[in-house]
């Protein structure tokens, strides 16, 4: 392996894990608010394109507007057409440079631009890993209350090679100065790096300290019930799920994490399927919640299992389709054609 291809090898996972973890929902921001209602009600739906067109006839009326620039970014964004949604985002920040959620949209746009950028170019690679740094970085310093920016920065930084400013000190400077404001999220990020070495027990034991902590965000749980559900651990999965559920009983999101659990345990498929499909059909893909892609492949995975293949093979392909990094989605479907 050559320093090139090396390079980007260390890189691909700090780009893959950008926005990806943060499962808390995002509270409609002020430049929400001023959004015209009928451009909200597309976006919130998960009409995004038809959002877009919406926001390219107010800028042509509006054009020193940031807030019109900023949702226009998220919608290509959405849209994963990250070269446009740097675009957007770029001239928000230029438009109103003190905007903290402006620069950590854009680090996050950078991200998934690297991501994309050819494996063995690793001069773009680089170039766009420091921008990403240099965009989370400004989010924090702006406004340290962020907790996605600041959430953002230290896992680039737990995961990006030093190269391009990643360092575990640095990421436990971060951490701790994340406690300082918020004890909760500074003991994720804290947990989140034992992950990141490898370090489960100690893992383990800093998610049961948040449990004890009993945090007022289901966001919170639901990130745990993330690792537990990639550690294969469905009865804590349901544990931390059924923790957060009375805080917003409502949420569809627990559709997903009870159905992935169901899937986990190998019991009543059925009720697994309609978890499933409940959440696809309710809640719009979008980056602040988990993906309609892993959806696709839990139930791949189900229909696997009970051998229906040809449905299984389905999903895969649906969850493939709509995020070709996807590596559940990806092994699945090569073990089926290997049948």
């Amino acid at each position: 392996m050559n320093k090139t291809t090396l390079f980007c090898a260390c890189l691909l996972p700090v780009v893959l894990s950008i926005g990806l973890l943060i499962v808390a929902p995002v509270e409609a921001s002020a430049a929400m608010r001023d959004l015209p209602a009928e451009i909200e009600r597309l976006y919130n739906r998960g009409l995004y394109r038809q959002a877009a067109e919406a926001l390219n006839e107010a800028v042509q009326r509006e054009p020193e507007e940031s807030s019109l620039h900023y949702w226009l970014g998220r919608c290509f964004y959405e849209l994963r057409d990250y070269n446009r949604a740097i675009s957007s985002l770029e001239r928000s920040v230029t438009l109103e440079t003190g905007r903290s959620d402006y620069h950590d949209w854009l680090g996050k746009a950078y991200g998934r631009k690297a991501q994309e950028t050819n494996f063995f170019s690793a001069f773009s690679a680089i170039s766009l890993a420091r921008r990403t740094h240099h965009e989370f970085e400004t989010a924090v310093k702006l406004d340290a209350n962020n907790l996605e920016a600041q959430r953002d920065l230290i896992r680039y930084l737990l995961n990006a090679p030093g190269i391009v400013g990643g360092g575990e000190e640095s990421a436990g400077q971060r951490i701790r100065a994340l406690s300082a404001v918020d004890p909760v999220e500074g003991a994720l990020a804290e947990a989140e790096l034992f992950v990141t070495h490898k370090r489960f027990d100690q893992a383990d034991h800093q998610y049961r300290t948040v449990l004890d902590m009993r945090p007022d965000r289901i966001g919170v749980y639901f990130e745990i019930a993330e690792y537990y559900r990639d550690r294969g651990d469905a009865e804590q999965m349901s544990n931390a799920i059924e923790a957060g559920a009375p805080l917003a009983p409502a949420d569809h999101r627990l559709a997903y994490y009870r159905g992935i659990a169901l899937v986990l345990v190998n019991r009543n498929p059925a009720e697994a399927e309609r978890q499933l499909r409940t959440y696809l059909d309710m809640v719009p893909d979008n980056a602040n919640v988990p993906s309609h892609s892993t959806a696709h492949a839990w139930l791949g995975r189900l229909y696997e299992r009970e051998g229906q293949l040809d449905k299984a093979a389905q999903e895969y392909q649906a969850a493939l389709t709509l995020d070709p990094h996807d590596k559940q989605a990806g092994e699945g479907l090569r073990g089926l054609q290997k049948r």
